[in-house]
């Protein structure tokens, strides 16, 4: 199998997204997984359940750090020591910045926790089952996440993914399902079509809907299957035992999903009962909603790319939905930290997710050298590209073995990278014209001189 490694370089195209490399090639990948598989070092494949555990551990114990530091946050503010320099107003920014600052980091320990009874259910976290179940069952429970029934959806995804009949979340939405003019018609595809009739949302209402979708996008998806399969029946769910997504053997685990999320509601409204519904909102609450921010953010950005294939069934593979993924330098080392490298290093979850997540980072490595130029990495600020590829990437093709998404004019990022390749040569075709016709006026001139 022949190594290689991708020249980066950025490519700018006419859109408002940049491409930060060159597109993969545009046919599904030529290796096998057991070929790349051949690439990374067995020992990146063991499991350690002690060491898991002191990730966990140690989550666990950064919330209750910030939690007993959060108690601290009023008695600070009326601190004796703090009156004579704080008045009413900079008391308020002084409450209001310490609030802000818990939230944001507890919201990312608490993302960091679900992402750990992820990898549980994944079976990444020990070589024991029980293990894997029992601790990322308490977890996701406690997170609002019924843990086995998101497992069994969540690895029919990774199956399929890429898949554009069988994946189970991320989808994209076809011309068809927009009411969109196929392409080739002489309307989908006319220069004169109005697409503003379909996509001239103002920005301020793309922002609307992009905050939307941050905040109940998850329990959407949980409760009627938003993005996930349309021909699926209307309701589908991960609450119902009896639901498409399930087979008749996991009914039972769906059941105690149910369950888990009926105890973690008593214990809310103990909570609110013993303590107010508002400081619970505070200490818990809104960390919680930043889960669940966090967590749509991180996957809609992994599934949703211009230069991410999708593909039909003749073309699809295991591998090469695998590799149509991005890594994503998310948040830097907070992202790396707290969120266990659950976006740096993608790529090789998909393509192995039983791997432990502390080897993620060394295996890539290996995995890159294998992929060659089919390898994705973005190291363009997360916002930004959130931002960017909820506007670009609209819908797909009805019809086509491997289809990119096609943005709110109908192009996708291949047209726009080959229309700028064919403006590239046409300009360097039209200098070189421009040198040959000065070369021979400038012969013309000369042989128009005075005769010596």
């Amino acid at each position: 199998m022949t190594l290689s490694t991708p020249t980066k370089r950025t490519t700018t195209t006419r859109t408002a997204v940049q491409l930060e490399e060159p597109l993969p090639p545009l046919v599904p990948p030529p290796w096998s997984l057991k070929e790349i598989r051949d690439q990374i070092p067995p020992h990146l494949f063991e499991r350690n359940t002690l060491k898991s555990l002191g990730y966990a551990l140690r989550d666990l114990a950064l919330a209750a750090a910030l939690f007993a530091l959060a108690r601290r946050i009023d008695w600070l503010c009326a601190h004796p020591a703090l009156q004579p320099y704080l008045g009413p107003v900079s008391s308020t920014v002084l409450r209001t910045a310490c609030w802000l600052t818990y939230w944001w980091f507890q919201g990312l320990v608490f993302t960091g926790i679900w992402v750990i009874g992820h990898e549980c259910g994944h079976g990444a976290f020990s070589p024991s089952p029980i293990v894997c179940n029992t601790i990322g069952f308490v977890l996701h429970s406690l997170l609002w996440t019924p843990y086995f029934s998101w497992k069994f959806g969540h690895h029919r995804h990774h199956s399929n993914h890429g898949s554009m009949e069988k994946d189970e979340v991320y989808v994209p939405k076809t011309r068809a399902e927009l009411g969109i003019p196929p392409a080739g018609d002489g309307e989908g595809d006319d220069e004169g079509f109005d697409w503003d009739e379909y996509f001239g949302d103002t920005p301020a209402y793309t922002l609307f809907m992009l905050v939307r979708q941050q905040l109940f996008a998850f329990e959407a998806y949980l409760i009627y299957n938003v993005s996930g399969q349309k021909h699926y029946p209307k309701w589908t769910n991960h609450f119902d035992p009896n639901s498409i997504i399930f087979d008749p053997s996991q009914r039972k685990a769906v059941i105690a999903s149910n369950l888990g999320l009926l105890a973690a509601l008593l214990a809310l409204a103990s909570a609110c009962a013993r303590f107010g519904a508002r400081a619970v909102a505070a200490y818990y609450g809104v960390p919680w909603v930043l889960v669940t921010h966090w967590f749509v953010m991180i996957t809609y950005l992994h599934h949703t790319d211009p230069a991410l294939p999708h593909y039909r069934a003749r073309a699809w593979s295991f591998q090469s939905g695998a590799a149509a993924t991005v890594d994503r330098d998310f948040l830097g080392w907070q992202g790396r930290f707290f969120l266990h490298d659950v976006a740096h290093y993608h790529v090789v979850h998909h393509f192995f997710p039983r791997m432990p997540w502390y080897h993620g980072a060394a295996a890539t490595a290996h995995l890159a050298r294998a992929m060659g130029p089919y390898y994705r990495r973005s190291a363009k600020p997360v916002f930004r590209a959130l931002w960017d590829n909820y506007n670009f990437c609209q819908f797909v093709d009805d019809e086509g073995d491997m289809v990119f998404y096609r943005d709110r004019r109908g192009k996708t990022i291949v047209d726009y990278v080959l229309g700028e390749g064919r403006k590239a040569r046409a300009d360097a075709q039209g200098e070189g014209e421009g040198q040959e016709n000065g070369h021979a006026n400038g012969q013309v001139k000369q042989e128009g001189g005075p005769s010596t």
